[in-house]
């Protein structure tokens, strides 16, 4: 059931990455911290999807499952299994951090911070993952998606990322309370404010006005702030309370799997069942209830795992991305369909006759360097209507031009008319100073 949940959600996550890049800015608002989450959900997602090709054998032997290093797709699908859930932890916790500076510390986050965040969204995940396949593994836990193996899991997998999530609760929780503190000082001053405007002068004292401005523009700062990113600090205390539910029920798995007194001590039931009926396991499953968490909360976990790519699509899906699809159609579409109006059309065809073509018509250059002839004028298909010209332009071999000068061209000296002739300039008059000072 969780293989075609994760067909169903990895279209959703695809589009997201492709709306990020194709589409501009101001219809997507997108951000490196959302499209690295989304990378981390697509890792997840794809993990999932991995047995469903290369449908693996789970068994190596009767009592031993295949790990990977018998079965590639086991180490392949567990490999980003694990890297998709440190991606989606740690980049969970740079947003926090994000908004805990922003809000409490009114912090600019910059170029520095940009390069901090890529440093640690990636290097600590690709750290911890050689950590876990040197030293722990991956094998055939339940199902047919690869997990962490119970020895070392707990200090390699489990505790790290716990206490990631536990720093980016306690952060959340922090910047929360910070956000309710300034409200209610917002609250206080107004009212405090209101008292102060009537008292006997009419007019609210110096240290309380100040205090008032200054609560409300925090208040409107941090309204600001969580207005633009709700749905980031939504989308974490989701995957905070899946990853607290993920590690509370794998920790116990892995407890009640433990070869230990007290586990043998449970699961004698079971075996001394084995061994009665020669390994008989659906007879024997009764028995075997006891031992570890159920299947049902199993199967809600690997649920839950999957529809982490549907909050992110849910939350980070604006109805503008569609409308920005569209105008991008649209436009495509128009631009398929463009023609040339009546105007520019006549003006194109008037530029023909200034192209470098020869026709039996045309002139040779040797005719354009001689003085031209009432006659070649009359003759020429290019002639003016008006018998003054100035020189012949020649724009190409075998065309000319007649050049004719604008009745107010002003590009030659012309001398003063007669309105303008004998008037000397009186500085007075316009109040401007006689002579040139230094």
């Amino acid at each position: 059931m969780c293989v075609w949940i994760s067909v169903a959600v990895l279209p959703l996550c695809i589009f997201l990455l492709v709306s990020y890049a194709v589409l501009p800015v101001k219809w997507t608002h997108r951000h490196y911290l959302s499209i690295c989450f989304t990378l981390g959900i697509c890792c997840m997602e794809i993990a999932f999807i991995i047995p469903l090709g290369a449908k693996p054998n789970q068994c190596h032997n009767a009592i031993t499952p295949n790990d990977m290093y018998s079965d590639l797709s086991c180490a392949f699908s567990g490999s980003l299994l694990l890297f998709g859930g440190w991606m989606v932890i740690m980049w969970s916790f740079i947003r926090t951090v994000a908004f805990h500076l922003q809000v409490c510390w009114e912090v600019v986050l910059g170029p520095k911070f940009m390069w901090g965040a890529f440093l640690c969204g990636f290097g600590i995940p690709g750290a911890m993952i050689t950590i876990m396949l040197i030293f722990t593994g991956v094998s055939f836990r339940f199902g047919e998606i690869c997990h962490i193996n119970v020895q070392n899991g707990v200090q390699d997998y489990w505790a790290p990322i716990m206490s990631f999530a536990v720093a980016a609760l306690v952060l959340q929780v922090t910047t929360m309370a910070y956000c309710i503190h300034v409200y209610v000082r917002s609250l206080f001053d107004n009212s405090n404010n209101n008292s102060s405007t009537n008292n006997s002068s009419g007019l609210p004292s110096y240290n309380a006005s100040v205090r008032t401005v200054t609560a409300r523009q925090a208040y409107r700062r941090i309204r600001r702030v969580l207005q633009l990113q709700w749905r980031g600090v939504a989308l974490v205390l989701i995957i905070i309370g899946n990853v607290f539910f993920f590690a509370i029920v794998f920790i116990n798995l892995d407890n009640a799997v433990e070869p230990n007194a007290t586990n043998m001590a449970i699961a004698e039931p079971w075996l001394y069942c084995l061994v009665i009926l020669e390994g008989d396991k659906k007879a024997c499953q009764s028995k075997a209830s006891a031992i570890g968490p159920s299947k049902s909360t199993l199967l809600a976990v690997v649920i839950l795992l999957s529809l982490v790519g549907i909050w992110n699509f849910v939350l980070y899906a604006r109805p503008s991305m569609f409308a920005g699809w569209l105008d991008l159609f649209r436009r495509s579409f128009t631009r398929q369909n463009e023609f040339i109006s009546t105007d520019a059309r006549k003006r194109y065809e008037d530029s023909k006759g200034f192209e470098m073509l020869t026709g039996p018509g045309t002139k040779t250059p040797e005719t354009f360097m001689r003085s031209p002839t009432p006659e070649m004028a009359s003759r020429s298909p290019m002639a003016s209507p008006s018998p003054t010209f100035d020189r012949t332009v020649q724009f190409g071999r075998g065309s000319e031009a007649r050049y004719v000068r604008p009745s107010l061209s002003f590009s030659g000296p012309r001398p003063p008319s007669s309105s303008q002739g004998g008037r000397d300039w009186d500085p007075q008059s316009t109040f401007a100073a006689a002579g040139y000072r230094q």
